[in-house]
């Protein structure tokens, strides 16, 4: 038998979960396991609904990519319509979507993973937080504060609310951008790009002190997964899949959203309630291919405005081929916000964007809906049924985290190999266990989030169930 150590929960991410790392009988780690210990439940209780109400329910699934949800569920249900969106609605999915990834990804660079990356991961654990960076460096953590805010303020001045707006609806969104709205919008957009500038440069030149972390941070070779547009550059919204294996070749190019059943399976494991996708022409495990930020820089051939290009650019340089460590996703998460704010400087620069022609109405003409966006954390699909009155007979939700999730147990085993020692955990060694995964930001009950909760807890268990160590 091995010896588990266990620690749970996993801190400063979102939901709730534990690692597990199992010893050798030599001492050595023989493995590592991420638990997801809480089941949802969306893809059964929204049976029987009418497909309409499917964009509000699922907004609840996340308190932090509401907007994903809708917007994948309303491209599914525009899909069972068999509609065409207008224009001026499509443009505003795409700025709605802008605010959300503006909000989620200052969340994650600056307060679930500044910390380490600002205070240094072997830092006591007491000052490792937002609290003490407030006092330590005020400047960063007001950058991430109003960065955070400038996002949500997006969303808002859409939509008039910050979180689970319920604005986008099948065939458009609920209201038509005001002009005054888009003036304030654009006006803060300079303040936004100013800290964009500090994080990066930030970011940059503390490359040199996170070499251990870089090289074992979920770094080997998987294939990557994400949208493009047709030019194959950044998308999060619209295009179609693209898979490149570990050496960047394309082995996928959908042309529908439909094809993504060809390349993309699920399985299930009993240690934790999320499911592991894998490319069905490798097989599973063997098809582990990893989703988000630093995927979608991987996958598109560059980025469709010119600040997020020049930055592309130098994503790329930090290593021969697609990038592996996982570390980079927080650079990644700078350049998305780039790109971000350049869309949405643009969009709000168009002349049709206060339309008022923002919905297309129809009645259900399909019986199957399938929506593809890139949420924060990666590829969300979103795969319908409905019966011929419309309401739902089976929910298919392969959500980003999932598609990470064989990365992530595979990137703790690294990280336990190099970090753990012996009988007992340094402090170093748990932060780390617990930054990989949050290089990942997984999003892991969605909706759950708490600013203070249980302490920590590793136990450290003999052979027979004898408690050796804990902190």
């Amino acid at each position: 038998m091995d010896q588990p150590i266990i620690i749970e929960p996993i801190t400063r991410i979102e939901g709730h979960g534990k690692i597990s790392i199992h010893l050798a009988p030599n001492g050595e780690v023989a493995d590592a396991k991420l638990h997801v210990t809480q089941f949802r439940g969306f893809e059964t209780f929204c049976q029987g609904r009418p497909f309409a109400e499917m964009i509000s329910l699922v907004e609840r699934i996340c308190g932090i990519c509401p907007i994903s949800h809708s917007l994948a569920s309303a491209k599914a249900c525009d899909d069972i319509l068999g509609i065409r969106v207008p224009e001026t609605a499509q443009k505003l999915r795409v700025l709605l979507n802008c605010g959300e990834f503006i909000q989620s990804h200052a969340l994650s660079f600056f307060h679930l993973s500044g910390p380490d990356l600002i205070l240094g991961m072997d830092a006591p654990a007491e000052k490792r937080n937002l609290f003490h960076m407030l006092q330590s460096h005020p400047e960063i953590a007001k950058d991430g504060i109003r960065l955070r805010q400038i996002g949500q303020q997006i969303i808002e001045g859409l939509t008039g609310k910050r979180i689970h707006p319920a604005w986008v609806v099948p065939g458009g969104v609920r209201t038509p951008l005001q002009e005054h709205e888009r003036d304030t919008l654009l006006e803060r957009l300079p303040e936004a790009q100013a800290i964009l500038e500090r994080a990066i440069t930030l970011f940059i030149e503390s490359l040199k002190k996170w070499q251990d972390e870089i090289e074992h941070f979920a770094n080997f070779p998987t294939l990557f997964v994400a949208l493009t547009n047709s030019s194959g550059q950044l998308e999060h919204v619209h295009g179609n899949l693209r898979c490149i294996d570990e050496n960047g070749a394309i082995l996928e190019q959908c042309q529908t959203a439909a094809a993504y059943q060809d390349i993309i399976g699920e399985a299930s494991e009993q240690y934790s309630y999320l499911k592991s996708p894998f490319y069905i022409p490798r097989g599973y495990p063997a098809g582990m291919y990893r989703v988000g930020p630093a995927a979608r820089l991987n996958v598109a051939n560059g980025c469709p405005t010119p600040w997020a290009h020049t930055l592309w650019e130098q994503f790329r340089l930090f290593a021969q081929g697609p990038i592996l460590s996982s570390f980079y996703n927080h650079f990644a998460r700078l350049v998305e916000i780039v790109y971000c704010l350049e869309t949405a400087e643009q969009l709000l620069q168009e002349s049709n964007i206060t339309s008022k022609h923002i919905r297309a109405h129809a009645q259900p003409n399909y019986h199957e809906g399938i929506g593809i966006v890139e949420a924060p954390r990666g590829t969300l699909i979103h795969h319908y049924n409905v019966n011929t009155d419309g309401l739902i007979e089976r929910v298919n939700l392969i959500v980003a985290t999932g598609n990470n999730n064989l990365a992530m147990n595979k990137g703790l085993v690294q990280v336990a190999k190099k970090w753990v020692k012996g009988s007992s955990l340094s402090e170093g060694a748990i932060n780390r266990l617990q930054a990989v995964i949050r290089a990942f930001d997984p999003c892991l009950s969605c909706s759950t989030h708490a600013v203070r909760g249980p302490v920590t807890a590793i136990e450290l268990l003999n052979y027979d169930g004898k408690l050796l160590d804990s902190i």
